[in-house]
């Protein structure tokens, strides 16, 4: 008898433990819903253009052509249907005046982890990379988070247009350009693939005494990698040219399905390269095997830039908020590489800056650092608007006010590069975007906090 009154206690202690750890965890759920619901974006996505809109009496600044003051500017359907000084325009439009502001196309940052890294101490939110070295397969817009706090923050400093980028150890798969509003990815997309990614393989010696490997095995270990991704591109045009002789027989692999569009240069091949024996060896690569190159960084771009030049190789110039890569160079080295690449004649964009959330939004002053060290005022705005729109093979679609194009602009106070200028208005395909964010309500909740301490009026 006391032994089954101890088990049946035995088993009612378990019982209430289990119970309270199911109410634990049930409760401490509803605290985390109650936290995302608590914290999540305030803005809406935008409902599609419903009517023609015309913005009036601002500078409209075209960058593909001349500058226009108090100007008018149509749209419809999401598209730009006409663009001067006195338009006529249909019955039913929305007019917006806009007078003493000035009117761009909307900024591109052309290399973004954006919708991939939410909080980088918080691993279940970063979805940059996956395992393995080949991975060709991966599409970089599957797993990009729509809801991204980081959405709101960074197009509000009129980014409008991202490509975004996986990472990985070598072929780290194929990227997507991202329009920077929507409730779900296939709503935000503009085009996918952009490109398929490759991080180029280091090819410096590391010859200091406490270096682990031996100089033997360093090179060993440089000639396996583009070994490694020599066979891989071998065996993707293996695959493709077995399978378009007996498709019917032949079993799937996505890793080499993927090369398709690049082979057939609907999409280019971008490689993460920083140093001179990088991006020489991917010129050489490219060459090759007869695809177009894209270098992604390209801190020593301008060493080379006859080379790029002359095979008529693009950089994407990251970033440019930077300190020297060397001890010997010059503290303004990285400020000034868009200008040797302007004076050489290449083709750049200027990127915000990767997985760092503040640089990418501050895409407009890193252009603007480049100005100050020598570029052109206009070349600086192009270079994350018209140049980021060719080099991402979107031109046809946006990057300049032009009829045709899609009404992708913003409404600022002044010039982009300038750090006191403000987004005002901003449309995403005619969309009128919600401008605010996590910053808009965190400003007016102190700037009431100020307000009730008499600090304020």
């Amino acid at each position: 008898m006391r032994t089954t009154m101890n088990s049946g206690k035995k088993s009612s202690f378990v019982k209430n433990i289990f119970d309270g750890i199911v109410i634990g965890v049930i409760i401490f759920s509803l605290s985390l819903v109650s936290v995302q619901l608590s914290t999540a974006s305030t803005p809406v996505p935008a409902k599609k253009q419903e009517k023609p809109i015309v913005l009036t009496g601002g500078t409209i600044h075209t960058v593909s052509g001349a500058i226009i003051e108090n100007g008018m500017i149509l749209f419809e359907n999401g598209k730009i249907t006409a663009i001067g000084k006195d338009i006529t325009l249909p019955g039913n439009v929305e007019k917006i005046v806009v007078t003493g502001k000035h009117i761009y196309p909307g900024l591109i940052n052309p290399a973004s982890n954006i919708g991939l890294n939410e909080i980088e101490a918080a691993r279940p939110t970063v979805d940059i990379s996956e395992t393995g070295r080949i991975n060709s397969n991966v599409r970089a817009e599957v797993a990009v988070n729509p809801e991204s706090e980081l959405f709101p923050t960074t197009r509000a400093n009129g980014i409008t247009i991202s490509h975004v980028m996986p990472g990985g150890s070598l072929i780290a798969g194929k990227t997507a350009i991202i329009m920077m509003d929507g409730w779900t990815v296939e709503e935000m997309m503009l085009k996918a693939p952009g490109g398929l990614y490759v991080n180029w393989p280091n090819l410096r010696i590391n010859r200091s005494p406490f270096s682990r490997q031996s100089e033997e095995e360093q090179k060993k270990a440089i000639e396996s990698g583009i070994n490694e991704l020599r066979d891989a591109f071998d065996d993707a045009r293996a695959y493709l040219k077995a399978k378009k002789a007996d498709g019917a027989n032949h079993n799937t692999d996505l890793r080499w399905e993927s090369f398709t569009p690049l082979f057939e240069k609907k999409m280019p091949l971008i490689v993460g390269a920083n140093e001179v024996s990088q991006i020489e060896s991917a010129v050489q690569f490219a060459k090759e095997q007869n695809v177009e190159l894209i270098i992604h960084g390209g801190r020593d771009s301008w060493k080379v830039a006859g080379l790029l030049k002359e095979n008529n190789v693009g950089v994407i110039v990251e970033p440019v908020h930077d300190l020297p890569n060397r001890r010997w160079e010059e503290y303004d080295n990285p400020f000034t590489v868009p200008l040797k690449l302007y004076e050489a004649g290449v083709l750049f964009a200027i990127s915000g800056g990767g997985n760092s959330t503040m640089a990418e939004r501050n895409i407009g002053f890193q252009a603007a650092t480049a100005a100050s060290y020598g570029l052109p005022k206009e070349e600086a705005l192009r270079s994350i608007t018209i140049n980021a729109a060719k080099l991402l093979r979107i031109d046809a679609m946006v990057g300049s006010l032009e009829v045709g194009k899609d009404a992708t602009l913003i409404v600022s106070t002044g010039d982009p590069l300038e750090i006191m200028s403000n987004v005002e208005i901003e449309f995403i395909q005619g969309k009128n975007i919600d401008l605010r964010s996590r910053h808009t309500e965190l400003w007016k909740k102190y700037q009431e906090k100020y307000r009730q301490m008499g600090l304020l009026k």
